[in-house]
């Protein structure tokens, strides 16, 4: 009995140690929600933030302008091998954005200590949101082409019967003659700009989502630290995903006020947040709980169209054409410029 309560004396005596060790390491893990370790210059950080919309519009205009420019340099034409390089480069940097940009933000908001920990902290909610938006792009993806199509095939059945027939006839002969079809609703050419544009549109959807958030964050930040290297990285980041972007646009063949608008409204997204981001800098803290939600669910959100548009859309697609498939010095290089895009974009997150 005497070397029990000996034995619970030390047990208890050991437990009140490790308690007093323990207690500021529990007090450390505490999240404040505050930036007193931050330093705060506004007028500095103004400075660099006006640098940052500057910087961040010239590379994405640049990066979505140079596959749009197809048709004056050969090089960048759909039809020329090196488009699939640029398009595989182009694919593994949205790849990377998604994957280790994205994703690792959100669920870093989602599982921060500044909000509740329940529900927030007891469910996985980013990687579940990104899966519900892979879905959800999937769904759209399948759903606008069908409607598309189901369009296609409408007008060509409201074609007068006799021209209806003559047309067919026209239809079989050129086939028959020249080995391609013109003027089919549901030929395969029209098949693939009516996939190129649902494409370009919903992956345009997904950098914009992504590219609001980056810029309120950056723009409602009064840290000159916080935002000297983001604007490299952010800039570099921007050409990029204007590449892939860029890429889509130009397979899919819009009219040129089409392009123009889709090119200005990807160019302007990050810029603009930025500027909404300074103007709402006085009462909009990016360590609130209401702002961790958000930018937490949008980046995740974000993160599941992204992923799912590299993989299905872009890479998929490229990677079973058959003219890539007959060409294994072109399958090589392809490969290299997919990892290449995913190694430029990964090492980013570094500063960004």
């Amino acid at each position: 009995m005497a070397l029990l309560q000996i034995c619970s004396l030390k047990f208890l005596q050991i437990f009140a140690l490790l308690l007093l060790l323990l207690y500021p390491a529990t007090v450390s893990c505490e999240c404040t929600c505050d930036d007193d370790g931050v330093r705060q210059d506004k007028a500095e950080a103004l400075r660099y933030k006006l640098g940052a919309i500057a910087s961040i519009l010239v590379a994405g205009a640049i990066g979505v302008s140079l596959p749009l420019l197809g048709s004056r340099i050969p090089a960048l034409s759909p039809e020329n091998d090196l488009f699939f390089m640029i398009k595989a480069f182009a694919a593994g940097v949205i790849l990377a954005t998604g994957f280790v940009h994205i994703l690792p933000d959100a669920f870093e908001s989602l599982t921060s200590p500044c909000i509740k920990s329940s529900p927030w902290g007891k469910f996985p909610f980013s990687g579940f949101i990104a899966m519900m938006s892979s879905i959800g792009t999937l769904m759209i993806d399948a759903f606008a082409t069908g409607y598309y199509k189901r369009q296609h095939m409408r007008k060509h059945k409201q074609v007068d019967p006799g021209d209806e027939e003559h047309a067919g006839h026209v239809h079989v002969h050129t086939h028959a003659t020249h080995g391609h079809a013109h003027g089919s609703a549901d030929s395969p050419s029209d098949q693939d700009f009516i996939r190129q544009r649902i494409i370009s549109q919903v992956l345009e959807v997904g950098i914009v989502v992504h590219s609001v958030v980056i810029g309120v964050s950056l723009g409602a930040s009064q840290s000159p630290d916080t935002i000297r290297p983001l604007v490299a990285a952010l800039s570099f980041h921007q050409f990029f995903e204007g590449m892939g972007l860029g890429g889509c646009i130009s397979q899919a063949q819009f009219k040129s006020l089409s392009v123009a608008m889709m090119g200005a409204f990807f160019s302007l997204t990050t810029p603009l947040g930025i500027g909404i981001g300074i103007g709402v800098s006085s009462f909009y803290k990016d360590n609130t709980e209401t702002a961790l939600i958000v930018e937490g669910v949008f980046n995740s959100a974000s993160a599941g169209i992204l992923v799912y548009m590299a993989l299905v859309d872009l890479l998929a697609a490229d990677f079973m054409n058959p003219r890539l498939q007959s060409n294994a010095r072109l399958q090589l290089g392809v490969y290299f410029s997919l990892l290449l895009g995913t190694a430029c974009m990964s090492v980013l997150a570094r500063w960004a």
